[in-house]
């Protein structure tokens, strides 16, 4: 029987695989899209609707069950989301004793694409040409202007909200109408905006404010990470693997766990072997391209994980710099507290909008400080919940306490940094041999630390954050000047870097294996920097761009790939 070839394999399918799934199929290709984890069911998996009393344990879970069952995913989880977040039991990973990292990961048909935070920015020339700004590290093999047209192309077909700002250092881009602020949110921009050399505006997030190629817009249920039944924020399972899906080219293939990819005689790849995840049988699949969108540091295991004798130190590692220069943003810095302005009465819930407010960078851009390089910008916002939080510190009894806490509710306000990290040779990750997961598959060890540059610039962060608080009026009661481990922010990015040098660098501009002429990685793992915005729809771009690539290879015969030699 004849062995099945297709034109490209795609591993992974969450935001990024799923788009590389639909831009491939709708160009020709015949693509398989292999997934680590099931398929899920949006009518049972996807709790958005469920109340505190439909849970066994009213939301909270079983005492310290999630500690136990998820490790590094246990402070994003809940009763509702267990089921969305891999258990770390089953594919642990190791650091040293003093460098925490928590990653958090997703093995699931849409990835982390169901839970993520929606948050879409697009990076400027100050991201991608920061080297020359500040001489610290290496550019990105391409401009702004040369991914433009694909944060386009993306915004365009996911559908994302926002408000144009003309600020230099957050482009604009195609923007579904804004959400609205929040009083407090306001009374905040009023503060901001006087400063004059910064901005204040509502976070531009996928979210649909109306319907949008065929999906509705959102209704404000106000639990979006949980899951999504009506496909209301973007995901790949809602968005682009249907896409893909009504081309008749595309083949999903969940509950396969990569674990090499296969070269042929002249060391390109042929194909990828994986391992059954409900049975532990190993199989092949073959292809004439590898596209890799596991997830920065899953792609990079995988890379690390595919020695042969053409590639002893890892697929695509002639430079030896593949599972160097790891980032994650700082978070955790920033300040919070209550406008005393508008405490009384409720009128109004404030918490059925999952979106808050975004302050994009505005350190070291026309003026650069002493102190640090690069910069941060805020996310937060303002608004009441409709849970009263504030009881239990609202003093009284009887119905004294209970007419308190309806006429005294406090109005709380957050201003919260986002802090770019620096891409250093010295956070890495490398393979530990000596310890392996439920499947037999060794696991990644990782050394990361934010280092004095990171720590001064929250510093002032959480100065100023404090600082624009009171400016609005804000009484403060919360300070953090400590980030949490890197890997919390969940925006692990690099260990698989661009560049212009085949000797500093795993991929070119293209996203291309400098090594294997028909092996690309398109996810986070590609970055020469992190910038300091959230990085999913530059992933995202990135993708559409490499892809684009990818076809006219198709093209033209794909030239510079073998047929697979299986």
């Amino acid at each position: 029987m004849a062995v099945k070839i297709y034109d490209a394999i795609v591993v992974g399918s969450g935001a990024t695989g799923g788009w590389a799934a639909k831009q491939l199929t709708q160009g020709g290709m015949e693509v398989l899209l292999l997934e680590a984890g099931r398929k899920l069911d949006p009518a049972k998996d996807f709790l958005e609707h469920a109340w505190p009393y439909d849970m066994p344990f009213r939301g909270f879970g079983r005492p310290m069950d999630l500690e136990v069952r998820q490790g590094s995913a246990a402070g994003f989880s809940s009763e509702y989301t267990t089921h969305l977040f891999v258990n770390d039991a089953d594919v642990p990973y190791t650091t040293p004793p003093d460098k925490p990292f928590n990653w958090v990961r997703s093995r699931q048909v849409g990835g982390r694409s169901i839970t993520w935070g929606r948050q879409s920015y697009r990076y400027s020339n100050y991201d991608f040409q920061a080297a020359s700004h500040d001489g610290y590290g290496v550019n990105w093999p391409f401009r702004y202007e040369d991914l433009a047209p694909y944060y386009d192309l993306v915004e365009d077909f996911i559908g994302v909200s926002g408000r144009a700002e003309g600020w230099e250092a957050l482009p604009d881009g195609r923007f579904l109408p804004p959400m609205k602020y929040t009083c407090g949110e306001l009374e905040l921009k009023k503060a901001v905006d006087r400063y004059g050399d910064r901005i204040l505006t509502i976070g531009r997030t996928a979210i649909l404010t109306r319907n949008h190629r065929g999906r509705p817009a959102c209704h404000w249920c106000g639990h979006c990470g949980r899951g999504c039944t009506t496909g209301s924020y973007y995901s790949s399972p809602a968005s682009t693997i249907p896409a893909a899906f009504q081309t008749g080219r595309l083949t999903l293939q969940p509950d396969s766990i990569a674990h090499e990819v296969l070269v042929d005689g002249n060391g390109l790849a042929r194909g990828v072997a994986y391992i059954e995840r409900l049975t532990n049988r190993s199989r092949e699949v073959y292809g004439k391209t590898v596209v890799l969108c596991a997830s920065t540091l899953e792609s990079t295991r995988l890379m690390l994980l595919s020695r042969s004798r053409f590639h002893p130190n890892g697929i695509g590692n002639s430079s030896g710099v593949l599972g160097h220069y790891l980032m994650d943003h700082t978070i955790g810095c920033g300040a919070a507290g209550f406008l005393t302005r508008t405490a009384g009465p409720v009128d109004r819930w404030d918490d059925g909008r999952a979106n808050g407010i975004y302050v994009p960078r505005f350190r070291n851009l026309k003026t650069k400080r002493p102190d640090y390089i690069r910069g941060f910008g805020y996310q937060g916002g303002g608004g009441r919940g409709m849970f009263p939080t504030h009881a239990e510190h609202t003093p009284g009894y009887g119905a004294a306490f209970k007419r308190a806490v309806r006429e005294r509710w406090p109005y709380p306000i957050r201003l919260f940094a986002w802090g770019e990290c620096l891409a250093r040779y010295e956070n890495h990750v490398r393979i530990n041999y000596e310890k392996k997961d439920r499947w037999g598959i060794p696991v990644l060890h990782i050394e990361c630390a934010f280092g004095d540059n990171e720590l001064k610039m929250m510093k002032d962060a959480v100065d100023t954050a404090q600082e624009m608080l009171r400016a609005a009026g804000a009484e403060i009661t919360e300070v953090n000047y400590t980030p949490r481990p890197p890997g919390t922010c969940i925006h692990e990015i690099g260990t698989a870097r661009m560049g212009t040098d085949p000797k500093t660098s795993v991929l070119n501009k293209w996203n291309q294996s400098w090594d294997v002429k028909n092996l690309f990685v398109t996810d986070g793992a590609s970055f020469p920097s992190s910038g300091c915005a959230n990085p999913t729809l530059t992933m995202m771009a990135v993708t559409a761009r490499a892809c684009e690539y990818i076809l006219d290879q198709y093209k033209k015969g794909f030239k510079d790939s073998p047929q697979a030699n299986v």
